[in-house]
């Protein structure tokens, strides 16, 4: 329980999961220096971890993708922040970006949030909000960085 709900921060009695996405920072400061292989493989690991403690954490709580389970939110941060520059606006911004997402659930989050039951699709509707949320992130910060280097008179 402690690995599904993110050290208990899940179990805050509002806004769970934008609780773990904010709790996602603490960790992801540790790995964000990582080379992008040993990132990606770290990712897989908190996939294939929270998996199943998001699986038992469901059956422990009785109730389906219950609220106070954040690993995937902590997860979809950590893809949502894959390479991302390396300052405190872009981070805001992704996580900005990944609540969007998380919440709206535009196709296909919402498809693996509706369709696919159990860990795989607690942590796979967040990891696919994360792809959006990554992507935005990169190219708002490329259109910024253009801006800014038309504005500059050098």
């Amino acid at each position: 329980m402690a690995i599904a709900t993110g050290c208990w921060v899940g179990n805050l009695p509002k806004a769970p999961g934008t609780w773990g996405s904010l709790v996602a920072f603490l960790p992801w400061l540790l790995i964000k220096g990582f080379t992008l292989p040993f990132y990606l493989l770290t990712l897989a690991i908190v996939f294939i971890i929270g998996f199943f403690a998001a699986g038992s954490a469901e059956k422990i709580l009785d109730r389906a993708d219950a609220g106070p389970i954040v690993i995937d939110e902590i997860l979809g941060m950590f893809v949502t922040l894959t390479l991302a520059p390396n300052h405190p606006v872009a981070w805001a911004l992704g996580f900005i970006f990944f609540r969007i997402f998380d919440i709206s659930k535009p196709f296909p989050v919402s498809w693996f949030d509706q369709r696919i039951h159990g860990g795989i699709g607690i942590m796979m509707d967040d990891v696919v909000a994360g792809i959006y949320a990554l992507i935005s992130l990169h190219l708002l910060w490329f259109i910024i960085g253009n801006i800014v280097q038309a504005k500059l008179p050098w």
